[in-house]
């Protein structure tokens, strides 16, 4: 059982957490959400979609323009407070790996903190654990915030992930988060090439195999485009083809741009899996 906030998620439900990005110069949308009006659109709309969680980003993930942690807090609080009233069950989670940040937002009302690098700042887990909010443990290779892979090596990328994310995550528990609101992320594109983040894809039923519930966060990321030779607008398909196995492999919860295509794919995947009853099921019985 996954439990975030007010919800909770058996086993073999596939979760959809979108993403919100309140940064003026996002990679994918180039920050069409950073005014408050079009993000609570977006919020409004990934909902009703079928997004269980919401993902609020005050930095974006590559390098550019420093942030301070005030700045980010500046964008990412208020608008948290703000989601909290608006949709009391949805699950808020906020993307940052800062200490300072994490506090301001639990107390706006934030149920999960998205530490996409790697627990760089280690007060972050303890912050989580205070609060008592969820916390996703994720692999980046030890790389520093903001900054991209330079000819980056591993003798066994997957055992590395093993490695660090479940290390994370026992730390974590041990700190007091709740067992069952850790997750582990590969973190795709984080300290890796392309065929690290291949690779990483293809065993990631070794991640699931641990028994911690896994996030995946693929969408429209670079090893989908250099894969496919696609610019970052071409790369929905190759994303939803990712998601796909990844569900069949056992993946839980999505961070994603596109909330209904991925819903469909995640339906479709838990019904061939036996996990979902067809919505509808007359061919044949007529």
């Amino acid at each position: 059982m996954l439990r975030l906030g007010r919800r909770e998620f058996g086993t073999h439900e596939p979760v959809i957490m979108a993403i919100v990005n309140r940064t003026p110069d996002s990679f994918y949308d180039q920050g069409a959400t950073f005014r408050d009006e079009p993000a609570l659109a977006r919020v409004e709309q990934a909902v009703a979609e079928g997004a269980a969680i919401i993902d609020i980003g005050g930095v974006k993930a590559g390098p550019g323009e420093e942030v301070t942690a005030e700045e980010e807090a500046r964008r990412t609080v208020g608008f948290v407070a703000e989601v909290r009233r608006r949709f009391p069950d949805v699950v808020i989670s906020v993307d940052t790996w800062r200490h300072e940040v994490g506090e301001a937002v639990c107390e706006a009302g934030a149920d999960l903190l998205n530490d996409a690098w790697g627990g760089v700042d280690p007060r972050l887990a303890e912050v989580a654990a205070r609060y008592g909010v969820g916390l996703v443990c994720t692999h980046a290779g030890g790389a520093e915030p903001r900054t991209r892979p330079h000819r980056v090596a591993y003798d066994d990328v997957m055992a590395d992930i093993l490695r660090v994310t479940v290390g994370l995550a026992e730390r974590a528990v041990e700190l007091g988060v709740p067992r069952e609101s850790v997750l582990i992320d590969p973190g795709h594109d984080f300290g890796k090439n392309t065929r690290h983040s291949l690779e990483a894809t293809r065993r990631l039923g070794e991640m699931t195999a641990t028994g911690w519930p896994v996030l995946v966060s693929l969408s429209n990321k670079d090893f989908v485009g250099e894969t496919l030779d696609k610019p970052v607008k071409e790369r929905v398909l190759g994303t939803l083809a990712t998601t796909a196995v990844s569900a069949w492999l056992g993946a839980q919860v999505y961070r994603v741009h596109e909330v209904a295509e991925t819903r469909q794919v995640l339906d479709m995947v838990a019904s061939i899996a036996g996990h979902r009853a067809p919505a509808v099921a007359r061919r044949g019985l007529a």
